[in-house]
């Protein structure tokens, strides 16, 4: 019984919860032992999928000519064989039929092929198969069906996986149906085959792993940098360390670099074809989409005709009219002759992408929501604050309960590093209220960006980039908007950092001089809330700390464990795109690096941050009451009451929380009706000792990891990794374009600091504000290459699939889980409808703002029509799958 208790009670839950029907109704004058079972198989052929190998289907047809087709073994639940370690009882070989006759279609959907097995009533019921692929290539298999099984009727196997040629694997590939146990739980011929493929999954931590490996093993990010191309492309390596702790990523295995032992060596620039488990790559779709928008990223790097572009000025936009040409008619190229270079420099069918229907047009984008009904309500102070609530980045904002605002910084190594706002600074300003009044109210909130960047700001400002440290201080309304009442731009004192900062404090003004520095002053702060979104909200804090999860759910988790079926939804292409990631946009000398503003400490950066990382606080309402916005109140639905009523992000949040939270609680009471179950079973405790002393390794000895002994423990472990993966993902990622797809809005590198009175700078400011507001933010090449990034990201894939849906109906045969998840969906279709209403409704001010864009990020889109894909602005995805 493996780790269970093997009392009476237990016994009888096993027959009640997991019995598996084995006797039936016998046909009469029907000789049982002689039935042919009928099986039918859906696949997907390589040749389909694959245009780079076109021999494909010819070699498979003459393997199959040969004899050498695709085989299959049904493997008994119920009777184990002697004379195979007491394995399940191994059928008869049938083959894969018609494969040379069955027509492939040129798109890629799937095939369906037909299977006869021998029936031996000896056998029993099937409960898993054996499948050999004896063909040159491999194929995607989805499903197998046994139709009127002897004694059971209908089983129903759910594969999903790249079955490759034989002699690719070291083991025999196994499949199990889709029923649900727990391995103590487990029909004992069946136990062995479980086991065994999680062995398999793990591997043996050695050697470069190749396409067809299916190992899921952990390294550190030690593959950034490269430091065999010199000194200035080397990058440290993130995760273990105390220095720079980081969570793990997927293992590849390739060698290190001749410079650096510690250091992975990395593949061409070009090279997208980065070591995941095949199972984890992107589908055919999905790696569509992505390759045709990646493009218009990837040039930037490429071309470097692509500087000649510019108008009047190298590298500026010389108005705010040349910012939106970029929406509204593209880049004009200069002539014929830069036409033809860069067909010179890749194929026509990647660059029909980039040039628009005139032939002429270059790098013309969709026009982002922010400036589509008004192109400078963006501008206004009500828009800089609302997007706190309801932007791209609405998870930073917190009360303020204590003035002036402090550090945490150490004292003794960066000095006094508190706040210099005076009350006389935003008190006049504050609709009659006193300080001390708006604290005690709980009106006072704060974007503050002052300790995560002090420490590294000496050393960005020694690159191209010049900017500051930020706190902004804000007043709640009775209108329920937030009022900006003061801007603090720090460095770091020139003498050294034990100095202290050295601050300037801004406050609002809408004309003359005065109204272009507020302007810049709520740039630089955007800037500094950009680049942390992107860095920690975005990246660290949803693609990075997911990754670790997905590795220990398949190493120590079975297919046939119900957390591993709750969760697997949830990791959907997660390790492909962070692959992706690393190789294009994280990099040394990456997109990353080259739009935001801490360019090559970014990574590292991101590293000291995660030192402060809590599992337990992202649930979303440990997140609010952390952060002050919210306080505990059990009259309130979720149990904690929003400070500031009419915040988007927190109100649609609560709904998605509550709702996600609810359906694993009834999902795994099903499963574990007792807390005993939960401690004995050694899939979920070895999977939950590796994620914290792994894959989570750096932060194993925090004292608030759950301890994952009672069934409370569980749900709020499970939900806080769907929350993470879903809705949290949603709400910081697919708000990029709408709102950062103009620049302006959301810059991401400042290249001067404020300007001087009596400079020529603070002249120029003076005379022409709007040149001098462009040439302070993010030049246009980084303009270019950042919103062709941003694009992608913010893109839903046409083969997407979102919260309550999946991607087969048959995920499991257990019926109480299957009604669960149903009015889990019907529960995320009301909200959908309650947004729709709370987004017409014109008390709630901040749900649609000044520039008339609703906020729809946590818009679950479970309809029929969110297949459409694009830039949508709405819908929760699965997982963090783009």
């Amino acid at each position: 019984m493996g780790n269970c208790q093997s009392s009476v009670m237990f016994h009888k839950l096993k027959e009640k919860v997991c019995a598996w029907p084995i006797t039936g109704t016998k046909t009469k004058g029907v000789d049982e032992s002689k039935t042919k079972i009928k099986g039918t198989v859906v696949l997907m052929k390589k040749n389909v999928l694959d245009f780079n190998d076109m021999k494909a289907s010819f070699l498979d047809r003459l393997h199959e000519l040969l004899g050498k087709g695709v085989s299959m073994q049904l493997i008994s639940a119920v009777n184990a064989d002697p004379a195979n370690e007491l394995r399940g009882r191994l059928g008869k070989v049938a083959y894969l039929e018609k494969w040379i006759t069955t027509i492939t279609p040129l798109t890629a959907v799937e095939t369906l092929f037909t299977i006869t097995f021998d029936w031996d009533e000896a056998m029993g019921v099937p409960g898993a198969f054996i499948i050999r692929n004896h063909h040159h290539s491999q194929f995607y298999l989805k499903t197998v069906t046994l139709e009127d099984v002897p004694g059971h009727g209908r089983i129903h196997f759910v594969c999903n996986s790249w079955v490759y040629p034989t002699h690719r694997y070291k083991y025999d590939r196994v499949f199990f149906s889709n029923k649900t146990y727990l391995p103590c739980q487990t029909p004992e011929p069946l136990r062995k085959y479980r086991r065994e493929e999680l062995v398999n999954l793990r591997g043996n931590g050695k050697g470069e792993l190749k396409e067809w490996d299916r190992v899921y093993d952990y390294a550190f990010y030690n593959d950034l940098g490269n430091p065999d191309k010199g000194p200035e492309y080397a990058r440290p390596v993130l995760g273990g360390s105390q220095e720079y702790p980081y969570p793990r990523r997927g293992r590849t295995g390739r060698k290190p670099t001749k410079t650096d032992p510690n250091s992975e060596r990395r593949l061409p620039l070009i090279s997208l074809d980065i070591y995941v488990p095949r199972d984890e790559r992107f589908g055919h779709l999905k790696f569509s989409d992505f390759l045709a928008y990646a493009l218009k990223s990837l040039v930037q790097i490429l071309l470097p005709e692509i500087t000649s572009l510019c108008d009047k000025t190298i590298n500026e936009f010389d108005s705010f009219d040349d910012v939106l040409n970029l929406y509204e008619g593209g880049i004009k190229l200069p002539n014929s002759q830069t036409v033809s270079k860069i067909r010179d420099r890749i194929p026509w069918e990647m660059l029909k992408e980039l040039v628009r229907n005139d032939g002429e047009r270059f790098l013309k984008f969709p026009m982002p929501d922010v400036i589509k009904e008004d192109r400078s309500a963006w501008r206004t102070d009500e828009e800089f604050a609302r997007e706190m609530l309801a932007g791209v980045n609405p998870v930073i904002i917190s009360r303020l309960q204590e003035f002036p605002p402090a550090s945490n910084l150490d004292p003794k190594v960066y000095g006094n590093q508190h706040s210099s706002i005076t009350r006389a600074d935003i008190e006049r300003n504050m609709n009659e209220l006193t300080i001390d009044e708006a604290i005690e109210n709980k009106k006072l909130f704060t974007l503050d960006h002052h300790d995560a960047l002090m420490p590294y700001l000496r050393r960005i400002n020694s690159t191209n980039t010049k900017t500051y440290a930020s706190r902004t201080l804000l007043l709640l309304q009775n209108d329920g908007t937030l009022k900006p009442l003061a801007i603090e731009l720090s460095l770091p004192h020139p003498q050294g950092d034990h100095h202290g900062a050295v601050s300037k404090v801004f406050t609002p003004a809408e004309n003359g001089v005065e109204g272009s520095v507020w302007q810049l002053a709520k740039a630089y702060a955007a800037v500094n809330d950009s680049g942390y979104h992107q860095l920690v909200s975005h990246w660290l804090d949803t693609h990075a700390v997911i990754e670790p999860f997905v590795i220990a759910t398949n190493r120590q988790l079975s297919v046939l464990h119900p957390i591993y079926k709750l969760l697997h939804p949830h990791f959907r292409d997660t390790m492909n795109i962070n692959a992706l990631a690393r190789q294009i946009l994280i990099n040394a000398g990456g997109v990353l690096e080259n739009t935001v503003f801490p360019a090559k400490y970014a990574m590292e950066m991101s590293a000291v941050i995660y030192k402060n990382w809590v599992f337990t606080e992202q649930a979303l309402p440990a997140d609010l009451l952390k952060r002050g916005v919210a306080e505990p109140d059990a009259s309130q639905p979720h149990g904690i009451k929003l400070l500031i009523e009419d915040y988007p992000y927190a109100v649609d949040g609560l709904e998605i929380w509550a709702a996600i939270e609810t359906w694993v609680k009834e999902y795994c009471s099903f499963y574990y009706p007792r807390d005993h179950l939960i401690q004995g079973d050694n899939e979920l405790q070895s999977w939950w000792e590796e994620l914290r002393n792994v894959g989570h390794g750096d932060k194993r000895d925090e004292p608030w990891w759950p301890e994952m002994q009672t069934r409370a423990e569980l749900v709020q472990t499970c939900t806080i990794i769907i929350w993470v993966a879903s809705a949290l993902h949603a709400a910081v990622n697919f708000g990029q374009y709408p709102y950062a797809g103009y620049l302006p809005n959301r810059p991401t590198v400042s290249r001067r600091f404020m300007p001087e009175p009596g400079t020529p700078e603070y002249a120029e400011l003076e005379k022409n504000p709007d040149l001098a507001f462009l040439k302070t933010i993010t030049a246009q090449l980084q303009t270019l290459l950042g919103v062709s990034l941003i694009e992608i990201l913010s893109r839903h894939s046409t083969d997407e699939v979102y919260l309550g849906q999946r991607d087969t109906p048959e995920w499991t045969l257990d019926n109480e889980p299957l009604a669960a998840f149903e009015r889990f969906g019907n529960r995320l279709l009301e909200i959908e409808n309650r947004i729709l209403e709370m987004n017409n409704d014109k008390r709630w001010k901040n749900r649609v703002g000044a520039v008339k864009v609703p906020y729809t990020l946590l818009y679950p889109n479970t309809s029929d029509y969110s297949r459409e894909g694009g830039l949508t602005g709405k819908g929760i995805p699965n997982s963090v799958s783009i």
